[in-house]
């Protein structure tokens, strides 16, 4: 089948808790300005914003069969996301991770043993033919913390030409370093850890020292997330920053993979990567201004729009 882009990774619900009041006002009651449900995960976040942008997309993740479950797959179908390649593990409950937002639009999440369940996507490297592009959703976790399964994928990707992009996230149940992995790193066209995973993984304090301690181990080109501060670029294309655009964050849940998919948007539509990456800065930034990953970014024009306001030229 011919396809942009395969998201692959977690697929979950977040609930979302935003202007949490630490006081209680009884016993065992605490007050919030709102509470929400929204589809979320790593995939489904990239999944949903890419064919927002006008990617023909599909997503490999596994949703258990629960309501949780039903809710992500309907909230797929109805974004013109292809789900055939879904699991439904019937042992396998769909994640949920509560997060609380800060005013700033920080946040801090719960996860729980759902979030280890490894579908093991190098069962499925069939499913990747006819793809221009993956997106690893969150390398060092689950299904991506196994480094026979990070190898086994890259690996066939890049012998049939398929971009690789991985996105990362610091690990929480089980644990990887770049040095564990670093085999599977020469496949990888693009890595994009925000500040303080690039921190965590590298060891640098500095961008440029972290970006090139990735592409010591073979990575073509990395970025480094520097939230209000925009993004680090260094990769085959030189070295540059990119400021962010000066909006009102309300929430920057999901923002990282609104950006990379923008990004995956404008190098297939073969925009260079300076460019590809105003345009994944701005869908960051449309991303954060409402609560939840995939609420604010609605289609391509709108992120084309919020750059002329910012006076981009694109």
């Amino acid at each position: 089948m011919e396809t942009d882009v395969i998201c692959m990774g977690m697929a979950l619900v977040d609930s979302i808790i935003k202007g949490f009041d630490p006081t209680p006002v009884s016993k065992s009651g605490f007050r919030a300005r709102s509470c929400t449900l929204n589809p979320g995960g790593e995939a489904v976040n990239e999944a949903v914003t890419a064919a927002r942008l006008g990617l023909r997309t599909r997503i490999l993740c596994a949703l258990g069969q629960d309501m949780a479950g039903s809710l992500i797959e309907g909230f797929l179908r109805e974004n013109s996301v292809d789900t055939s390649l879904i699991i439904h593990p019937a042992s396998h409950s769909t994640p949920v991770t509560t997060m609380f937002v800060n005013e700033d639009g920080s946040r801090k999440s719960i996860t729980n043993t759902s979030h280890t369940y490894n579908f093991k996507p190098e069962e499925r490297l069939d499913s990747l033919e006819g793809t221009k592009a993956i997106i690893l959703g969150s390398l060092f976790r689950a299904p991506f913390d196994s480094i026979s399964s990070i190898k086994a994928v890259v690996t066939y990707a890049q012998e049939r030409g398929i971009k690789v992009f991985a996105d990362t996230k610091l690990p929480n149940f089980r644990f990887l370093s770049l040095e564990d992995i670093k085999s599977t790193l020469p496949y990888m066209d693009w890595i994009t850890p925000n500040e303080d995973e690039a921190r965590y993984f590298s060891g640098k304090e500095e961008p440029e020292e972290m970006a090139k301690v990735f592409l010591s181990y073979g990575v073509k080109n990395t970025v480094i997330k520097l939230g209000p501060r925009g993004c680090f670029y260094m990769g085959e294309s030189g070295t540059f920053t990119l400021p962010a655009l000066n909006i009102k964050a309300v929430d920057a849940t999901g923002a990282g993979d609104n950006f990379i998919a923008g990004l995956v948007s404008e190098l297939i539509r073969g925009k260079d990567v300076y460019s590809a990456l105003q345009f994944a800065n701005a869908c960051g930034a449309v991303c954060s201004t409402e609560v939840g990953a995939c609420t604010a970014l609605k289609s391509r024009e709108q992120v084309l729009s919020t750059l002329r306001e910012f006076s981009y030229d694109y």
